[in-house]
């Protein structure tokens, strides 16, 4: 089962994001990767979420390559070995894992290829209060509310990324999730910065004490200038447009309560 991400899942189309640099476009189970050959990681992610049917199944999943990709463009194994890089999932393994259940399991086990995976910091990863405590409140807010959600996410790809072991490590990610409002499609996004916490100088990697991180609620066409993604109709429907148009500073977040939705 590799249906992929459906641009039909919410009450607007929303198209997979357009990446300006070239990308293999990677279907699986119900999310889809747009895999950037030459930095090996994905420039972005989409998966459907249904909040009415999620499944809340054991962990199961080992990780492995995509063998409809060459090796030398996936970043495997050998960049997270014996460090504290995580694998961390950008579409996470919950995320897909809904319906009956068996097309839920193996929606779920197909979260662990290596073409899903980007390089961050273990206390970024782990943290309630990071990147991981961001989608618990956003997959939370699906099942509260019954609601389906479309969400993009990757690593902001720069140019002046740390080396480490062949691989530019992403110092920034970004999220959007969208779903169907009152008033039509809507959509928040997010900007989280690990870069107080990888340091690469003298060839090796360091992890700082956990501490200068930040969490960001942004607008969405902030998100696409940082990127060069397109993201279409996702800047139009932003929860945060009107403070976009009026010049206004991202807000940073501390605590789930300061998300606006």
């Amino acid at each position: 089962m590799a249906d992929g991400y459906d641009p039909g899942f919410l009450v607007t189309t929303l198209p997979l994001p357009a990446p300006r640099q070239a990308v293999r476009t990677l279907t699986y189970p119900r999310f889809a990767v747009l895999l950037d050959p030459e930095r090996r990681l994905a420039a972005a992610t989409a998966v459907n979420i249904d909040g009415r049917t999620m499944r809340d199944l054991p962990r199961e999943g080992d990780w492995h390559l995509d063998s409809r990709v060459p090796e030398g463009e996936q970043t495997g194994p050998e960049v997270y070995a014996g460090n504290d890089l995580d694998r961390g999932h950008l579409v996470r393994r919950r995320d897909p894992g809904w319906g009956e259940p068996d097309a839920a399991r193996a929606a779920m086990s197909a979260t662990f290829v290596y073409p899903n995976a980007a390089p961050q910091a273990a206390g970024f990863n782990q943290s309630k209060e990071l990147w991981l405590g961001l989608e618990d409140h956003v997959l939370a807010y699906a099942e509260s509310t019954d609601q389906r959600l479309s969400v993009f996410t990757g690593p902001v790809l720069s140019d002046d990324d740390p080396v480490y072991r062949g691989i530019r490590i992403p110092l920034r990610f970004w999220k959007i999730a969208a779903w169907s409002g009152d008033a039509g499609l809507a959509c928040a996004g997010f900007v989280l910065d690990q870069s107080a916490l990888i340091d690469v100088s003298e060839g090796r990697l360091a992890a700082p004490p956990l501490g200068a991180f930040h969490t960001f609620q942004v607008p969405v066409s902030a998100i696409a200038d940082m990127t060069g993604v397109d993201l279409g109709a996702l800047v139009d429907a932003d929860v945060l447009r009107g403070r976009a148009l009026r010049g206004e500073a991202w807000p940073e977040l501390t605590e789930a309560g300061d998300i606006l939705l």
